[in-house]
C-alpha cells in the first residue's frame, strides 16, 4: 500500500521531469515572456500619459464656541458638501472654467461638442471625503486629471478657490435667509401680540370696576357704603321718630294755646337748640382740657357740634322763609306768630326735622344705588374673569410665541455676523495643488507587472504546447511504461564529443538568454519607476 501512495505521489509530481521539460524548453519559455513583456510594457509607453493634481482642504470649525454663538446653517456637511459639489459640477461652472483655461483644446478635443467637453471634465474631476474615528467629515481631497502637469494643478487652484469661495457664500446665504425668515415670523408675532394687548385693554376700559383685580377693592367700598347705609337708616329713624314727637308738641300746643307761654316752662324750638349748642360746647371745653381731638369722645362731640348747628342753619333758613311768605298753614289766627313763641319753634323744629328726612332719605337712595352697582360688579365677576382668562391665555401664548422668535432671531442675527466675519465653519487649504512630477495614468510599474506576468502566461503555454506535441521520449521511465515486460537490462548513454559541446552550448545559450531576458525586465522596471 505505502509502495503504491509513493508511486502516486512521484507520478503527480516528477522534479526531475519537470527539469527535463526546462532542459529542453527554456528557449521556448523565455522568448514568448520577453515578447509578451515587451507587449505590455511598451504598451504603457505608448499610451498618453495623463498628470493628476490634488490638494488636501481641511474644515475647520467654527472658532466662535457653540455655548456663546450657535450656528443657523446646515450642521450636515457632507449634505453641504454634496450640493457645493453639485453646483461647482454644474455645465456653467465647468464651462467657465474650460473656456477660461482652454481646456479639451488642440488635436485631442477639437472633436469634442460643449457636452462632451463638460461630461469628460466631470470625469477627470475626483472628490474624496476624509472621516474621522467617528465617521465624521474632517477633510476632502479634491484631483484634477490633465495631460498637462501644469494644466492639471491650474484647474486644480481653481476648484480649490470654487469650494472655499462657494462654502463661504453657501453658508452666508443660508444664515441670511434663517435671519430674514425669523425676522418675518417676528414681526407676524408682534402684529399678533399688539393685537392681543388692544384686546385686553379694550376689554379692561369696557369693564372698570369688574375685573378680577378690583375684587379686593369692590368689597371694601361695598362694606364702607353699607356701613353708611345703616346710619342713614338709623338717622333716618331716629329722624323718623323725632316727627313724631315734635308733630305731637304741636297737636298739644294747638289744644293749649297759652301754656306756650306759662313762667319756668323749658325752652323750645331755637332757643332750645341753642341752649343744646352751648352745653355741647362747653362739654368740648371741658373734654379738650383732658384729651386731644384725636380722643374719640372729643371728635363724638364735635360731630354732635357739627350736626346741631346744621340744624340751627335749617331752623332759622326755614323760618326767615315762612316769616317771608306770611303762610302760617297750622295756625288759626291770621296774624304772624312770634319767632321767640314756642308754636313757632316747635313748627321750625318740625320743617328742620322734615328737611332732614327728606335729605337722609334721598341719601339712602343714593347709596343704595351704589350698593346695587357693586353688588352687580362683584355679581359680574366670574364672567369677566373667565372672559379675561380666555383674552390672556391668547396673550400669554402670543408673548410666549414672541419673547421665542425674538431670541432666536438675535441668535441668528449673531451667527449671521459671525459668518460674514467669517468667524464660523470655513475650508482652509492644507496641501496646496501638487505639480505631479509622474503620470497618474498610466502607471508604468504596474504595467511592467502585468507584462510580466503575460510573459510567464504566454511562455508556459508555447513551452507546454510544443511538449505535448512532441512524441519522443526522453525518459526511461515513460520508455518503461511502453514495455509489456520489465526490463532487466540498460545500455549506457554513449556520446560523441560533438554531441557533448553542442548540449554544452545550448545550456550557454539558455543562460544567456535567462540573464538577457532578465536584465531587460529589471532595466525596464528602474526605467518604469524611475520616469513613470
Amino acid at each position: 500500500m505505502a509502495e503504491e501512495l509513493e508511486e502516486s505521489s512521484s507520478q503527480s509530481f516528477d522534479l526531475q521531469q519537470i527539469l527535463g521539460i526546462v532542459r529542453r524548453r527554456h528557449m521556448l519559455f523565455l522568448i514568448p515572456l520577453l515578447c509578451g513583456w515587451l507587449l505590455v510594457w511598451g504598451a504603457s509607453w505608448m499610451l498618453p500619459a495623463r498628470y493628476r493634481s490634488g490638494t488636501l482642504i481641511l474644515v475647520e470649525q467654527p472658532t466662535m464656541p457653540k455655548d456663546y454663538v450657535t450656528p443657523n446653517v446646515n450642521d450636515d456637511l457632507q449634505d453641504r458638501l454634496r450640493s457645493i459639489t453639485q453646483q461647482i459640477l454644474s455645465r456653467t461652472r465647468l464651462m467657465h472654467i474650460i473656456e477660461e483655461q482652454n481646456l479639451y483644446s488642440g488635436s485631442h478635443g477639437d472633436h469634442l461638442n460643449p457636452d462632451d467637453k463638460v461630461e469628460r471634465m466631470r470625469k477627470d474631476i475626483e472628490i474624496e471625503l476624509v472621516r474621522d474615528n467617528q465617521d465624521r467629515v474632517n477633510a476632502f481631497n479634491v484631483s484634477y486629471q490633465s495631460r498637462n502637469p501644469l494644466e492639471a494643478q491650474r484647474v486644480t487652484s481653481e476648484l480649490t478657490n470654487l469650494f472655499i469661495s462657494e462654502n463661504l457664500e453657501v453658508r452666508q446665504q443660508q444664515s441670511e435667509d434663517t435671519t430674514r425668515f425669523l425676522e418675518s415670523h417676528l414681526e407676524s408675532a408682534r402684529q399678533t401680540l399688539s393685537d392681543q394687548e388692544g384686546k385686553i385693554r379694550e376689554f379692561k376700559g369696557e369693564h372698570v370696576g369688574q375685573l378680577p383685580a378690583q375684587v379686593g377693592s369692590n368689597l371694601q367700598i361695598l362694606a364702607g357704603l353699607q356701613s353708611q347705609l345703616q346710619a342713614e337708616e338709623d338717622a333716618l329713624n331716629t329722624a323718623k321718630q323725632q316727627r313724631v314727637y315734635l308733630e305731637t308738641m304741636v297737636s298739644q300746643n294747638r289744644s293749649l294755646p297759652g301754656s306756650s307761654k306759662a313762667d319756668g316752662a323749658p325752652p323750645t324750638g331755637l332757643a332750645a337748640i341753642d341752649r343744646d349748642l352751648a352745653a355741647l360746647h362747653a362739654k368740648l371745653a371741658d373734654l379738650s382740657s383732658h384729651y386731644t381731638d384725636r380722643h374719640p369722645d372729643v371728635r363724638k362731640v364735635k360731630e354732635e357740634i357739627a350736626r346741631t348747628e346744621k340744624m340751627r342753619s335749617q331752623v332759622i333758613a326755614q323760618m326767615k322763609a315762612n316769616a317771608a311768605a306770611g303762610e302760617d298753614s297750622n295756625s288759626a289766627e291770621s296774624t304772624p306768630l312770634d319767632p321767640s313763641s314756642p308754636a313757632a319753634q316747635l313748627q321750625g323744629q318740625a320743617q328742620a326735622n322734615r328737611v332732614e328726612i327728606a335729605n337722609r332719605e334721598q341719601a339712602i337712595k343714593d347709596l343704595q344705588a351704589k350698593v346695587n352697582d357693586y353688588q352687580a360688579r362683584l355679581n359680574q365677576e366670574p364672567v369677566r374673569e373667565q372672559e379675561l382668562a380666555d383674552l390672556t391665555r391668547g396673550y400669554d401664548q402670543s408673548k410666549a410665541n414672541y419673547d421665542d422668535l425674538l431670541k432666536k432671531k438675535n441668535e441668528s442675527a449673531m451667527a449671521t455676523s459671525m459668518e460674514l466675519l467669517q468667524q464660523g465653519e470655513r475650508f482652509r487649504v492644507i496641501d496646496p495643488p501638487s505639480l505631479p512630477e509622474k503620470p497618474d495614468f498610466p502607471n508604468r510599474l504596474k504595467f511592467c507587472a502585468i507584462g510580466l506576468g503575460v510573459g510567464i502566461a504566454l511562455g508556459t503555454l508555447v513551452a507546454g504546447a510544443f511538449e505535448i506535441l512532441d512524441d519522443k521520449i526522453y525518459d526511461e521511465k515513460q520508455f518503461a511504461k511502453l514495455l509489456p515486460v520489465a526490463v532487466i537490462s540498460e545500455i549506457p548513454s554513449i556520446s560523441a564529443a560533438a554531441e557533448q559541446q553542442a548540449e554544452s552550448r545550448r545550456l550557454w545559450l539558455g543562460w544567456a538568454t535567462a540573464a538577457i531576458v532578465s536584465f531587460t525586465i529589471l532595466v525596464g522596471s528602474a526605467l518604469s519607476y524611475l520616469r513613470g
